[in-house]
């Protein structure tokens, strides 16, 4: 049985081109990326640890083979920090470790202020696991015709993996059900992380536990959403971590083009009429 540290070593392996590290092709590869022999030359580990790593055998490695994996994939700095939650996770995932919970759903009064001070811009409070715990009218604004705050509960990843529209809504969904998948393994905790993953599997299905286990980061682009009304939004994502007390950020979008702002504009005018017509 794999470790979630030992998917992400292998994923990242399998992602290398060995001609980036100045490595041979060779021609005959079973499979794309660096071979467990060279990624074990590169860090100056045996072949056999670096195999009990991968296939979840060996959960405790030091902090000196996390920092000669590290070196021998070539991580950046994010994918560094990732590594060492992986570990921490993977070597705290033995028995008597506390049950699968869902996480603390309430939002700070501070926080809320906060939310009230930014209308009538476009950002909600989450967590990790795609929860939307607030948000302002703004927010409302741009994704209530959408259908993700239909739901009691509203949640980002849940909407993605399970909701027939999002894949409309998302002219980019492969990359948004990516970042979804893989901000689980940064949830509130690795306790509620199992709890949410474990409810999610059996009705988002593949495209969402394959993705669980790749572990690699996905690159931070522009956020496109198609929406029913005012058409393509772009968005730049703001992300403001709370305390880690908490557990969530404040997440504010940001019109990434003159197109996107106007149409926002667009769509207040139109609710504000509506509304003076309704009164």
């Amino acid at each position: 049985m794999g470790t979630p540290l030992g998917d992400f070593v292998r994923a990242k392996r399998d992602s290398i081109r060995p001609e980036s590290f100045g490595l041979p092709d060779g021609g005959r590869r079973r499979s794309p990326g660096l071979r467990r022999s060279e990624l074990a030359v590169r860090a100056g580990i045996s072949v056999e640890y670096l195999t009990r790593i991968e296939q979840g055998r060996d959960r405790n490695p030091s902090h000196s083979v996390l920092h000669a994996l590290a070196d021998g994939l070539s991580l950046d700095a994010g994918e560094r920090h990732h590594l060492r939650y992986l570990a921490k996770i993977t070597g705290g995932a033995c028995p008597g470790h506390r049950p699968p919970a869902p996480p603390n759903r309430e939002v700070r009064p501070t926080v809320l202020e906060t939310l009230r001070l930014l209308e009538p811009g476009v950002a909600f409070v989450t967590n990790r696991l795609g929860d939307v715990l607030a948000h302002t009218g703004g927010f409302e604004l741009v994704v209530g015709a959408t259908g993700l705050l239909d739901a009691e509960a509203p949640n980002l990843t849940r909407y993605v993996f399970t909701d027939p529209r999002a894949r409309t809504v998302f002219p980019d969904w492969d990359q948004v059900a990516d970042e979804q998948a893989f901000d689980l393994w940064l949830g509130p905790s690795a306790e509620s992380s199992e709890w949410f993953s474990v409810q999610l599997a059996p009705v988002a299905g593949q495209e969402f536990t394959r993705r669980l286990h790749q572990h690699l980061p996905p690159p931070a682009v522009p956020l496109r959403l198609d929406h029913p009304v005012a058409g393509e939004l772009r968005w730049h994502r703001e992300k403001l971590e709370l305390p880690s007390t908490d557990a969530q950020e404040l997440v504010v979008l940001l019109p990434a083009d003159e197109t996107t702002a106007r149409a926002v504009e667009r769509l207040r005018h139109h609710r504000h009429g509506a509304l003076r017509a309704v009164g």
